[in-house]
């Protein structure tokens, strides 16, 4: 029988800290603004972040110790959303201080809510031939152009831009990354209607909008380099890196003023929280208890997948503790995070077959009628989404090919060529010189 390991003096030290650091704290009658601003405070939301900023400078295996405590307890997280996923994570990496100061505690108190203004008509897979542009007026840059597929632009304060800024330049080279007001005349958001039934998405019409110089995330043409540490981020989360995470932030996001112990007992509501399992790395369990429930927990070929599903969601945590370790040491996450989206891709399709085949006749029921209040269901017609967004299967097995076995990179005849004068997206003639 395998010894069992004992954790080490650093960990219990660690564990002992939170845990008094959370009975000293937690008031479930607290507002969740309140709460958050307390998790600001001391570190605790973003553990891997550097102190100075609202962390505590711990590698991603001690910051699973606060994570798992956190959960322990059933107190919220930190804001969920892209605030705290993707524009903490690479405003700590690229922002200057100034930048850093503006942005950071108000993505970890939750009074920002953010989005992610990347991919466009004609730009998706190809993100480098985006379109929109931003041309400069004094200390402003004035942006037009459209953007799709941003989630909760609805109801962000702010988003995440990438802007041509250089069309004489390369494609992958003359864009600029901003951060951008999104309540201004400038910016139009229509909701996209998804076969779910429900409109996580949405279309952004930029026109005449303006972001201030300073607002720049990195340097002037460079933001490509700044977009891939977002998609690396957005494929740790993605992939089983993320974090333990609360309620929708933003004065938009109606959080702010519940209560917190409201909040941390609601768990998100029960069909949200259960399409979120069932995708997540709660499939497993999920599942089995599913089976037990409808009786199909004795079928060995049920028993089969369930534990498989149960293997590959434990390699993915593993995975994403080895990317946000990565990061906690300053190096940009590597393609492991490209092996733990296949993984999600991966474990999606397996727990909607497994789902729907427990079910049996159960599966054609929905909402409330349904077992776990049509969690299943809701996540089989969501499904096919999980192998596109995030960067496609597609693009995560090219990463992978290249620079885990040495295959050659694609083709191509572009990387240095002006942009102006290529046909690409919904660009198919030469761009106008102006």
């Amino acid at each position: 029988m395998a010894e069992e390991v004992q954790p080490s003096a650093a960990e219990t030290a660690l564990t002992d800290e939170v845990r008094t650091w959370i009975r000293d704290h937690w008031d479930p009658e607290m507002t969740m603004a309140a709460w958050w601003e307390a998790l600001a405070d001391s570190g605790w939301g973003v553990p891997t972040w550097p102190k100075e900023w609202f962390g505590r400078d711990l590698p991603g295996d001690l910051a699973a110790i606060v994570t798992r405590e956190m959960r322990a307890a059933k107190v919220p997280g930190v804001p969920a959303g892209l605030g705290s996923m993707l524009a903490g994570p690479t405003i700590v990496a690229h922002g200057n201080d100034e930048v850093k100061q503006r942005y950071l505690r108000e993505i970890v108190n939750g009074q920002k809510g953010w989005c992610q203004l990347f991919s466009e008509p004609g730009a998706g897979s190809d993100l480098a031939s985006l379109q929109t542009r931003a041309v400069r007026d004094g200390d402003e840059w004035v942006v037009n152009g459209q953007k799709v597929w941003t989630s909760g632009a609805h109801v962000a304060d702010l988003g995440m831009l990438l802007a041509r800024t250089d069309p004489d330049a390369p494609k992958h080279k003359g864009i600029t990354y901003f951060a951008i007001d999104m309540d201004q005349p400038g910016v139009e958001v229509r909701p996209l209607r998804e076969m779910t039934g429900r409109a996580m998405f949405n279309e952004v019409f930029l026109t005449d909008a303006r972001v201030r110089h300073d607002d720049i995330i990195g340097d002037l043409n460079q933001g490509w380099g700044v977009a891939l540490t977002t998609l690396a981020n957005e494929r740790v989360g993605l992939g089983g890196g993320g974090g333990h995470t609360s309620g929708v932030p933003g004065k938009k996001g109606g959080m702010l003023e519940r209560k917190a112990g409201e909040v941390a007992s609601s768990g998100g509501g029960a069909r949200g929280a259960g399409m979120a399992m069932a995708m997540g790395g709660g499939a497993g369990g999920m599942l089995g208890a599913l089976a037990k429930a409808h009786g199909r927990d004795t079928d060995p070929v049920v028993r089969q997948k369930v534990a498989a599903l149960h293997s590959v969601n434990e390699i993915m945590r593993y995975t994403g503790l080895r990317a946000k370790s990565a990061s906690a040491q300053g190096r940009r996450p590597g393609p492991e995070v490209s092996t733990g989206k296949l993984n999600v891709s991966r474990t999606t399709r397996a727990s909607r077959e497994l789902g729907l085949q427990i079910l049996g006749a159960h599966g054609m029921l929905d909402g409330a009628d349904a077992p776990v209040n049509g969690a299943i269901q809701a996540m089989a017609i969501f499904s096919p989404a999980v192998s596109i967004y995030g960067g496609s299967d597609e693009i995560q097995r090219n990463i992978i090919g290249e620079r885990v076995l040495g295959l050659p990179k694609e083709p191509s005849n572009d990387n240095d060529v002006p942009f102006r004068e290529l046909r690409v997206g919904t660009q198919r003639k030469p761009a106008d010189p102006a």
